[in-house]
């Protein structure tokens, strides 16, 4: 007989549940996030065997001390990609379980067919796809030039063969594509339901962590952006990656969001060829490539990702606007942001940008979202106001208070000598930090500034070095 079907709707979010919709999530308090779930609401017999009595598990004999759990150093793989051993935090951990999202295109799938080429020399791999046969990968596996003898192939829906055969193989690695294909029989919902991904993820993790297995999960995003699937989903797994950049554009950043085994300041950066992803091993090259000279509203930023410097154009175009309320845009900046740096201008610096259109943008599909952008935002939006080219030997980095001064940032050293690194000759850095580094080390003439005013001096080649 089959059972009484239940309609209930779930907080896309944290997972709470309702037997009506509701706009706003009485748990997590987000708008919009309650979908429709169908469940079967006849009891089963394991839950009647449960509810009947209390069942006493002692896991007594399962208790170890910190002392006596051996660590040893061979705890991570080398995946042979380093941008992406940066982002895991120096490798992949074994028993971890790393969820990998994107827009569709994006390159996840290929990124992970294309570590089976080095992972496959020394570790066995079980490649798990719902989305493809075993043959579309294998032609896919031919572009991307994998040819591994250890690389095995299996193509399911089902979660719990899939997890079974992890279990009974033991590959090194084993990977999952896509999460959101998979489904567990038992649930009476369709893939990719809330339920379904839920429930899906957790027995994976299980495998993961049983047989200590790491374990590659591919997710797809929502129109948002977001993971899709519960946001429980992302505090399930150990790591969380995602990658962005636009799909007309041919550089891809992969950004860690979540990582118990490292650090999530840290990204990687990828180029999109004919045979795959090729690494970029320096970003700021790659970001700062065909920049025009002679031309007004360009300033370069150095901003840290991580422990890695990367210097970034920012461009700034500033025209009379034809209508009443002048537009303002911002691609790769906080608008906001922008809000307040031209607000500083307008009332410290006397500039007038009430009947002005100003565009901004920051090259290559970077986001520029540290303090330490202020600055060339700044120099960028005075240069096109006055129509005034900024060398493209000068870089600059400090955050800017609503006062019109010029605060300090960190990692100053760090940022000049990436900027000596790539041939700049002129850096205007805020005043408080020469106290911390010698003006004499660097090959480059050092400008410390206090206030936006002396930094546009320096720009007009006005102002003497200061000390």
């Amino acid at each position: 007989m089959a059972g009484k079907l239940k309609k209930i709707y779930i907080c896309s979010q944290c997972g709470y549940e309702s037997s009506k919709w509701n706009g706003k999530c009485p748990s997590c308090g987000e708008w919009n996030t309650f979908e429709e779930e169908i469940i079967d609401a006849s009891p089963s017999k394991a839950s009647e065997k449960i509810s009947s009595s209390i069942r006493t598990i002692d896991l007594s004999s399962e208790i170890r001390t910190l002392s006596n759990i051996n660590a040893d150093d061979d705890v991570r793989y080398s995946t042979g990609i380093n941008e992406l051993n940066r982002v895991l935090g120096g490798g992949l951990v074994k028993g971890s379980l790393v969820l990998i999202g994107g827009e569709p295109g994006i390159g996840k799938s290929t990124l992970l067919l294309q570590i089976c080429k080095y992972l496959g020399e020394e570790h066995t791999i079980l490649y798990i796809s719902g989305e493809e046969s075993i043959r579309q990968i294998k032609i896919r596996a031919q572009r991307l030039g994998v040819d591994t003898e250890n690389l095995s192939l299996l193509s399911t829906n089902d979660a719990n063969a899939a997890a079974n055969t992890i279990s009974v193989h033991k590959p090194d690695i084993a990977i999952i594509d896509s999460i959101q294909t998979m489904t567990i029989s038992e649930i009476n919902s369709s893939a990719g339901s809330l339920t379904q991904v839920r429930e899906c993820t957790n027995l994976f993790m299980r495998a993961a962590k049983y047989e200590e297995i790491p374990i590659f999960i591919v997710g797809h995003v929502n129109k948002d952006g977001a993971i899709a699937g519960p946001k429980v989903m992302e505090h399930i797994v150990d790591t969380v990656l995602y990658f962005e950049g636009e799909r007309h554009l041919s550089y891809r950043i992969l950004r860690a969001v979540k990582n118990r085994f490292g650090s999530t300041n840290e990204i990687g950066v990828f180029e999109m060829c004919d045979n795959g992803l090729e690494e970029v091993e320096n970003p700021s090259l790659m970001l700062l490539n065909g920049r025009p000279t002679g031309i007004s509203g360009t300033c370069v930023a150095c901003i840290m990702e991580g422990s890695r410097p990367i210097l970034a154009e920012v461009q700034a175009l500033v025209t009379k606007s034809t209508f009443s309320a002048p537009k303002r845009t911002a691609t790769g900046f906080d608008y906001n942001r922008l809000a307040i740096i031209i607000a500083v201008l307008e009332k410290r610096m006397g500039m007038f940008f009430g009947t002005l259109d100003v565009y901004l943008n920051i090259v290559g599909g970077f986001r520029l979202d540290e303090p330490a952008g202020d600055l060339p935002v700044a120099l960028a939006a005075y240069s096109g106001y006055f129509d005034i080219p900024i060398s493209e030997k000068l870089i600059a980095f400090g955050e800017i208070g609503l006062g019109g001064e010029v605060r300090n940032t960190s990692n100053i050293p760090q940022r000049i000598q990436e900027a000596q690194r790539l041939g700049f000759t002129e850096c205007i850095i805020p005043k408080q930090a020469l106290r911390n580094i010698d003006p004499s080390r660097y090959n480059m003439h050092i400008y410390g500034v206090s206030n936006l005013r002396q930094a546009f001096a320096v720009v007009k080649k006005e102002s003497v070095r200061t000390e």
